[in-house]
């Protein structure tokens, strides 16, 4: 049995060592890439970290994130995988409550210099260098280590936040067992043997192209590739050129690919499976086999799924992208009298292990073990889940879950503005479009352009309007953040 994720990638470059990894356009062989990690964990351990530390890593997709990645596990550290396009004030409120040992990153090196921890550039892993300041090691000259293979199942193995749409984004805290039970169920609902090349063209610091793509592909063998940014332009081109036979994908780059790109783009593919995918993207692109599901990375990564032959539609009137289908086997799941969706394992370390708070790791399952994801769902009349809405709230734009609370801060320290609220409008793609709303005397339209400039494009307004008041409840006076989209606005401007 494998236990963890450093014993995974022992076994899979053992039993398949040839199979394709890393970057789709220089993939390296999975055998070159594992002893490379090994080699990464020694430099790790030389410059100071031990297996069971907390260490964040930052950076785009590129071979040297992957290998660090896998050197961290390796070592046996905890890896925090942590959005790099975050601005500095969130990246340092995020560390200060992850406490790492130490701040990991590939490519642009990340402002967070106050943070108290070691800081290793590991931009030139794929060349065989770690740096930490003026200290280089060539890693390349270590022999390779594995201590990441004595950890146990129910060790943490890692951390990965959530959208944080009430304050700052939580750290959800999974372990070995977690992955390895997420790996093993993407493996065989997508039955994916050494045949296959998944390609996994999203951030690697999401559950789906790690959880699913990367781990899943090594639990099965599978080759297992990834591009540094989704590009819709170079998507079918890369499918064929890699000979993508599994596409690991979530709603946003579904839209975009079914309004941007054509057959005659995706002509000549070998895909045989995506995930996830509708009627209409199969139809479109000739692939024979589209998954849809439910879960999230608290809820072990995924929870159901169900799988949809091209040419097959569906009655519910939420669509067949709302239907996750039949359940895990190691999950139990309900949905109670106010039609929130529940769910629990069988065994600990199935579902995540809570949120890492500092020292303190906060759990959030009641005393039967239930989860509330606050998500809405119903059963249908085979006993699956149909996903209806989610009842938090939740803004998503281009893939990425907006942090509410910090959008708001940067917004209201105009000095124009007295309250500054946002929330979303429906976009022409499945997400949503930001809408920031203020109470002023006038509408400071430079003052927002400005601020708006320096966040990361998810996070900008495409509009704000100005009203009288902000919608709160009577008594506690909460905001009601549903109710804006309602209010009539005194001024209003795009952005």
């Amino acid at each position: 049995m494998t236990n963890n994720l450093a014993q995974l990638l022992l076994r899979a470059a053992t039993l398949r060592p040839d199979a394709r990894f890393g970057m789709a356009a220089q993939p390296w062989t999975l055998a070159r890439s594992v002893e490379s990690a090994g080699r990464a964990a020694a430099a790790l351990r030389h410059l100071g970290l031990e297996p069971g530390q907390r260490v964040a890593l930052i950076g785009d997709t590129s071979m040297s994130y992957l290998l660090a990645w896998m050197g961290l596990h390796m070592l046996g550290a905890e890896v925090a995988l942590i959005n790099p396009i975050y601005p500095v004030e969130l990246l340092r409120t995020m560390l200060a409550d992850l406490e790492p040992r130490a701040v990991v990153w590939s490519g642009r090196p990340p402002d967070v210099s106050a943070a108290p921890a070691a800081h290793l550039d590991a931009s030139a892993l794929a060349e065989g260098r770690l740096h930490c300041g003026d200290q280089g090691i060539e890693s390349a000259d270590l022999a390779g280590i594995a201590p990441g293979a004595e950890r146990r199942p129910l060790d943490i193995a890692g951390y990965m936040h959530t959208s944080g749409t009430t304050g700052t984004p939580k750290f959800c805290a999974q372990t070995h067992s977690y992955f390895v039970r997420l790996g093993r169920f993407i493996a065989d609902s997508l039955c994916l043997s050494p045949a296959d090349t998944v390609l996994a063209p999203l951030p690697m610091f999401h559950i789906n192209p790690l959880g699913y793509g990367v781990i899943g592909a090594l639990t099965a063998q599978a080759d297992a590739l990834a591009v540094p940014h989704f590009s819709a332009r170079q998507f079918w081109p890369t499918v064929r050129a890699v000979r993508a036979t599994v596409l690991m994908l979530h709603a946003p780059p579904v839209e975009i690919l079914k309004r941007t790109t054509t057959p005659d783009d995706a002509a000549g593919h070998r895909v045989r499976a995506v995930f996830y995918a509708d009627d209409e993207f199969l139809a479109r692109f000739d692939v024979p086999l589209g998954l849809s599901c439910y879960g999230s990375t608290e809820a072990g990564g995924l929870t159901h799924t169900w799988a949809w032959r091209r040419g097959e539609a569906t009655a519910i009137a939420e669509g067949m992208s709302h239907y996750g289908g039949r359940c895990r086997p190691d999950i139990d799941w309900t949905v109670d009298g106010h039609g929130e969706i529940l769910v629990r394992g069988h065994d600990d370390g199935v579902l995540f292990s809570g949120y890492r708070r500092g020292p303190r790791l906060e759990t959030v399952l009641d005393n039967q073990g239930w989860f509330h994801t606050g998500d809405l769902g119903r059963i249908d009349g085979r006993g699956n889940l149909i996903f209806i809405e989610r009842t938090s709230e939740s803004i998503r734009v281009k893939g990425e879950y907006v942090p509410i609370a910090f959008v708001e801060q940067r917004f209201a320290a105009i000095d124009a503005v007295q309250e500054a609220a946002v929330w979303r409008r429906e976009s022409q793609l499945i997400d949503d479009e930001l809408v920031l709303f203020i109470v002023a005397d006038r509408l400071p339209l430079d003052d927002i352009r400005r601020v708006a400039a320096a966040l990361p494009p998810f996070m900008r307004p495409t509009a704000v309007a100005r009203i009288a008041a902000m919608p709160r409840d009577q008594g506690v006076g909460k905001l009601r953040r549903r109710d804006l989209g309602d209010a009539v606005p005194l001024e209003a401007s795009t952005l």
